[in-house]
């Protein structure tokens, strides 16, 4: 049987705690449309690599503090 990889994040925690930063604020700040914000933070899309340390580094955090991975079974 095949294991799938979940991808869940923290950017709307984030974005709260940042002056409750706006989707389009962020969408903004990453050089992306207020929709892709929208569809990572839902977990119905999974950024490049580059578009996750962006949104780390928008935060002044670490990638591992925006995004988690989990493998299931």
């Amino acid at each position: 049987m095949a294991k799938k990889i979940q991808i869940t994040n923290n950017i709307r925690r984030l974005r709260f705690f940042a002056n409750e930063m706006t989707q389009q604020q962020l969408a903004e700040k990453v050089g992306v449309s207020r929709q892709t914000i929208i569809a990572i933070e839902a977990g119905k899309y999974s950024p490049s690599l580059e578009l996750a340390f962006k949104v780390a580094a928008t935060f002044g955090v670490n990638i591992g503090e925006v995004f988690d991975y989990e493998i299931i079974e």
